[in-house]
């Protein structure tokens, strides 16, 4: 697979502004699948209380009170560790009880809680580019969420960039730099002819079959190559 994309940064603005009765929001027509419970993010039961738990404290109001709440909560007390096992699975049970992980399980947790409070969200994963321009190899994905509060729209999310960068804490609450690319949105995933085994966690690398059932021993590199115009070529095998 091949293509070309413009690298461009995705800023919420109507966080900026005071004008969010009226404002035209860009909605979603999957907006009740953004309510619902993933395999691994459960909405209920002890999630629902650890969510409510963090909003009170925060003495939030408000959706977008709610939201950041979500936010600073876990940028605050989750750590981005790969070491060890059961990481990287967007396990929400995993990712509250160890307090570490990637992206996937940082986002678990911001997409639960908030879905647990009856806020849309949905996660999307991709490919990171260095900021540098250039050409090189990416070694593996990066995902992030967006979450919806009427009257703004979706509001973009990087909870695990903001851990690993805090100087940017404020930034990654309501902007997605343009070292990204975006390719599949969603968890447990039913592909088109529908595949034989399980629905996706998420999808991001190629997936194949052999009489029915997954196969995993692919091999697959992915690059890119900066051309005039501030776009980037992305390639995969």
């Amino acid at each position: 697979m091949r293509f070309n994309a413009m690298r461009r940064e995705h800023i919420q603005e109507r966080l900026h502004v005071d004008v969010y009765s009226g404002a035209k929001e860009d909605r979603d027509p999957e907006m009740a699948r953004w309510l619902q419970p993933d395999r691994l993010v459960p909405i209920d039961g002890k999630v629902k209380q650890w969510a409510h738990e963090v909003v009170d404290a925060a003495g939030a109001k408000t959706d977008l009170e709610k939201v950041r709440a979500i936010y600073n909560h876990v940028v605050s007390t989750v750590r981005y560790d790969k070491s060890g096992q059961g990481w990287g699975r967007g396990d929400i049970y995993y990712a509250c009880d160890a307090r570490r992980g990637n992206c996937t399980d940082f986002h678990a947790i911001v997409i639960g809680y908030s879905r647990a409070l009856g806020i849309p969200a949905r996660f999307a994963i991709g490919f990171p580019l260095p900021a540098d321009r250039g050409a090189g190899q990416i070694s593996g994905y990066h995902c992030w969420a967006e979450v919806f509060v009427k009257g703004i729209g979706w509001i973009p999310i990087d909870a695990s960039e903001a851990a690993k960068n805090p100087a940017r804490r404020e930034y990654f609450f309501g902007a997605h730099d343009e070292n990204r690319v975006e390719f599949s949105i969603g968890r447990d995933l039913t592909l088109n002819p529908k595949q034989g085994g399980e629905p996706l966690n998420y999808f991001v690398y190629p997936y194949a079959e052999v009489d029915g059932k997954a196969f995993s021993s692919v091999d697959k590199t992915f690059s890119y190559r900066d051309v005039p115009a501030a776009s980037a070529r992305l390639s995969g095998q």
